[in-house]
């Protein structure tokens, strides 16, 4: 079932998620329905935060992608196919020694709005699946972006949050409009 994505200015955006502890058919089924979701909106990430829920959850899938990024997962380099979609319980990322990378990001929240982000190139998750089984992810390129980004969600932190002042300039007035958009669908 697809489910309503939560667009800029909802506070549920901000809130740190609760750890999940109950590995379970609802939790299975939360995240086949924001995978659904996450495809039909055409995205490579989404947290549960997007869909209203202060969770430690998100799911990924980067099948679609160019895939210029490595990853090894358990300490094998597994097929993407066979990993993707992906399921991220409680994750931890722990940045690892490596340069730092500018790409431009979007979001499913901020519809049509991209910028610049400046974030670190290889990083290690560790998380569990659906089942509550724990998983260390090695990976960098977009990969690790998606999976940062997707955490950042899950700690209330947005990605205009990680522009630069110059980036976020020069974007504000869509934010804007976009943050009025909301509030006039709401009233």
């Amino acid at each position: 079932m697809v489910l309503p994505i939560v667009q800029y200015n909802d506070p549920i955006l901000r809130l740190r998620g609760t750890p999940i502890t109950k590995f379970d058919d609802e939790l299975a089924r939360l995240s086949k329905n924001m995978i659904e979701t996450m495809h039909a909106a055409a995205g490579i990430g989404l947290a549960a935060q997007q869909v209203g829920l202060a969770l430690k959850l998100c799911v990924l899938d980067l099948t679609n992608t160019d895939r210029e990024f490595e990853w090894e997962l358990d300490g094998t380099a597994t097929h993407l196919d066979l990993i993707m979609p992906m399921i991220l319980a409680n994750p931890k990322v722990t940045i690892l020694e490596g340069d730092d990378t500018i790409y431009e990001e979007g979001c499913l929240s901020f519809p049509g709005i991209n910028g610049d982000i400046v974030r670190p190139d290889v990083i290690r998750v560790d998380f569990q699946d659906a089942q509550g089984t724990p998983h260390t992810m090695f990976c960098d390129g977009l990969l690790s972006r998606c999976v940062m980004h997707e955490v950042d969600h899950l700690n209330g932190v947005l990605f205009t949050d990680r522009m630069s002042k110059k980036v976020r300039k020069a974007i504000d007035a869509t934010i804007k409009a976009l943050a009025a958009k909301n509030r006039e669908a709401k009233a």
